[in-house]
């Protein structure tokens, strides 16, 4: 029998400006324990803006998401634009910034935010087709904003439960590993980061988002 396979949607590299590296690395760590395998993708387009990760200032300088996201990825990663939902069995999004200034406008707009458009089409292509979804971090207000009346969760922080309560979505509150499971949408969130986890912390929900993305699968 075949493995599955699971396609993940990076952001870049650094949790203030792209994907979280130790919820992406976490997450595809999961995938292969759990016997599944898994394709990274990203976007083919330039970041909202590059952080130092030292200071927290902004640099004078432009990178692009796609191939930021191939250093987590080690090189191994596909421009979104050619996302098939018939080619995976699963989808999941690590979080990070990335999630909400480069796959979204989350970060400034809060509940009117744009999803960008390869994001939404795989997303939306995976819902159609019934497959399961998963999100971690921030990453689930993106769902929130797509999926009517889906349950996740991002934790405890009541401004962003508040978001996602206004995009017409079921928040659930939870502590650091704990996942949340929307059965009816197949979607499985994790809040990692959005609380004060460790990283093991981060590993055992991202281990049991993956376990409950391949038993929905």
């Amino acid at each position: 029998m075949s493995k599955k396979s699971i396609a993940v949607i990076l952001s870049g590299c650094g949790h203030q400006d792209g994907a979280e590296i130790h919820e992406a690395t976490l997450t595809l760590w999961a995938i292969h324990k759990n016997g599944a395998e898994y394709q990274c993708y990203a976007p083919n387009i330039p970041q909202h803006h590059v952080l130092n990760h030292l200071t927290g200032k902004e640099m004078n300088e432009q990178r692009n998401v796609l191939i930021e996201s191939a250093r987590i990825a080690r090189g191994n990663v596909l421009d979104l634009a050619e996302f098939q939902a018939s080619s995976h069995d699963a989808l999941v999004i690590p979080g990070g910034l990335g999630a909400a200034k480069n796959l979204s406008s989350y970060a400034f707009d809060g509940p009117s935010c744009r999803i960008n458009e390869d994001v939404e089409k795989a997303i939306l292509s995976m819902a159609e087709q019934k497959k399961p979804i998963g999100a971690l971090c921030i990453a689930p207000a993106i769902l929130a904003r797509l999926l009517s009346n889906v349950t996740v969760t991002i934790g405890q922080d009541p401004p962003t439960a508040a978001n996602i309560e206004t995009m017409g979505a079921c928040h659930t509150t939870t502590l650091p590993g704990e996942i949340v499971v929307d059965k009816e949408h197949k979607v499985v969130t994790t809040p990692c980061y959005m609380l004060n986890s460790r990283v093991d912390q981060i590993g055992e929900g991202a281990d049991r988002l993956i376990k409950e993305v391949l038993q929905l699968a």
